[in-house]
């Protein structure tokens, strides 16, 4: 039995396939999941048959430093993924990000730093890089805090690398490119198209078209995460994990509908428009780094890699069973 793996937000859309591939792996898991009085582990609860009932569960709160002290104890990695992400939503409560964005690595770091942690791998975003000055974006690119949402990633995402600088805190920093697949928020551009079209809608709401994003299917971001807890040669590095293909979301949305087999017509709703100054106008990744040194390439790259995996987003999200989880009718920021 390999040593055991703490995974903050392991909860959550790409926690809970993080921890699945690390159960079937050999990994022995303990997953961090946010303290609720209903004793619910979010899509842990929905978990693959044969990885239940093998990982043990911790129910906290990543703002609280003693709990995540708590957390720590006995673990030799830290994959670190707990965070607010929706960016509608940081406009409304800026505050809640600095609280468990910034803070809630703080606490991590310093749990790891007074610990034997031979690794962290802390998560970033590519919304930290904002509007693309150039691309393919490489991890050299400025940092824009286009939102509150990218403003507490930088924040800590700088935090994490101070510990690496100031402590020697075995830290890797993982920037993934909009990561998508089963178990998504509804938040989420491709889960939004596909659960309204899925419950019938064929005047489908959505914000900005002309934006372009780097989508990467969720196998591949695990399999990014798994290689850089592994690599020692990534330990104080921000690495991209990207796709290498760059598609409109107004082009999104027309493959989605393709895939599906149905004609739609997309609606402008005013209410999911970022303010203009806050809005990413490209996204388009570097993997180089990655392909260096970690040896991670995609599965999903490309056209036909996105094809690939929108199908297999779209065959989870129609199943009634999961459908019947999402709130299609309403715009959830």
């Amino acid at each position: 039995m390999k040593k055991k793996i703490l995974v903050t937000g392991a909860d959550g859309f790409i926690g809970s396939h993080l921890t699945e591939a690390l159960v079937r792996a050999g990994y022995n898991v303990r997953a961090f999941t946010l303290y609720n009085s209903f004793g619910t582990w979010g899509w842990l609860d929905r978990c693959a048959e044969d990885v239940k009932g093998n990982f043990e569960v911790f129910s906290g709160d990543i703002r609280d430093p003693h709990g995540v002290r708590v957390a720590v104890q006995g673990c030799d990695k830290i994959l670190h993924l707990a965070a607010l992400i929706a960016i509608p939503y940081s406009y409304h409560s800026p505050d809640t990000y600095v609280d468990t964005n910034i803070k809630g690595t703080l606490n991590v770091m310093q749990a790891a730093r007074e610990s034997e942690i031979s690794s962290v791998v802390h998560t970033s975003t590519s919304e930290v890089y904002g509007t693309a000055r150039f691309v393919p974006i490489t991890e050299e690119h400025p940092l824009q805090g286009q939102s509150p949402y990218s403003a507490s990633k930088i924040g800590a995402d700088q935090i994490a690398m101070s510990f690496y600088s100031s402590f020697d805190t075995p830290v890797v920093t993982l920037r993934p490119f909009n990561t998508y697949g089963p178990r998504q928020s509804a938040r989420a551009v491709i889960p939004t198209i596909i659960t309204q079209i899925a419950s019938g809608a064929r005047q489908i709401k959505l914000g900005s078209l002309h934006p372009t994003r780097d989508f990467s299917f969720v196998e591949d971001t695990v399999t990014g995460f798994i290689a850089a807890m592994n690599c020692e040669s990534a330990i104080g590095k921000v690495i991209n994990l990207g796709s290498g293909f760059e598609i409109s979301i107004g082009e999104t949305a027309q493959a989605i509908a393709d895939t599906m087999g149905v004609n739609i017509d997309i609606l402008t709703d005013e209410i999911r428009l970022r303010p203009s100054k806050s809005e990413v106008e490209r996204l388009f990744a570097s993997n180089a780094r990655a392909h260096e040194i970690l040896g991670w390439t995609p599965s999903h790259g490309g056209r036909d890699g996105f094809t690939r995996g929108l199908s297999k987003t779209i065959d989870w999200f129609t199943d009634t069973s999961n459908l019947t989880a999402y709130k299609a009718g309403i715009y959830n920021i």
